[in-house]
């Protein structure tokens, strides 16, 4: 598994895609660049990877900072399902993508929240953004779908690639994150088949809404 999750994080981007994005950025100005995926398919992975190929014109903005706080969380009766999309507040995301989209012009340094997992919140403000960015990555597991709040989402993006994987690897990955952020075993085993899961069919059905496909099996 150790050495499955290794190829990931050191194989190449295919030139196809640094392709798209060096056209992305020779239109000028901020671009925006989406990757969507299911829990464990490697898209903070591929986000990272592109953010040091780019260095300081490029920085990454997940999706994940919109998380409900599990207070919030709480009192909805919604923490059993953490991950699914009513338990993100996907307006306050997308209000985000667009000030990130005006701030170049009004020389505006936007600060973005960050989820951190040892603790399982959101910290406001902990990204900043500053005007000379031109490459925004953001990532998340609902960049793709048509409901609700989420439909505001594509239309801000300049591109939205969906990042897949095996799916008997991306579960493997998942396993090993959630007992590194303490969760026995059979509880990780449990989340995902219960929660995960039904997350990642959900987002798998959005695949046909995106604008490239980047499959970890292709970079390796």
């Amino acid at each position: 598994m150790l050495a499955a999750m290794s190829t990931l994080i050191t194989s190449p981007i295919p030139a196809e895609f640094t392709a798209r994005v060096e056209a992305m950025l020779a239109r000028g100005g901020r671009r925006i660049l989406g990757l969507a995926g299911g829990p464990g398919s490697g898209k903070s992975t591929l986000a990272e990877a592109l953010k040091g190929l780019y260095g300081e014109r490029a920085v990454v903005v997940p999706m994940d900072g919109y998380h409900l706080a599990n207070s919030a969380l709480q009192q909805l009766g919604r923490q059993g399902r953490k991950g699914a999309p009513d338990t993100f507040d996907a307006d306050g995301y997308v209000a985000l993508l667009q000030r990130l989209r005006q701030a170049p012009q009004t020389g505006e340094t936007v600060y973005a929240p960050e989820y951190r997992r040892e603790f399982e919140e959101g910290i406001a403000g902990a990204i900043a953004v500053p005007p000379e960015v031109q490459l925004v990555i953001t990532e998340g597991n609902y960049l793709l779908m048509a409901e609700g709040a989420w439909a505001g989402v594509k239309p801000l993006l300049d591109e939205a690639w969906y990042v897949g994987v095996d799916d008997d690897l991306r579960r493997e990955r998942l396993l090993a994150r959630h007992m590194r952020f303490g969760r026995s075993r059979e509880d990780a085993l449990h989340w995902i088949a219960v929660t995960d899961e039904p997350n990642a069919q959900r987002i798998a059905a959005t695949r046909h809404r995106a604008d490239a496909v980047f499959n970890w099996g292709d970079a390796t």
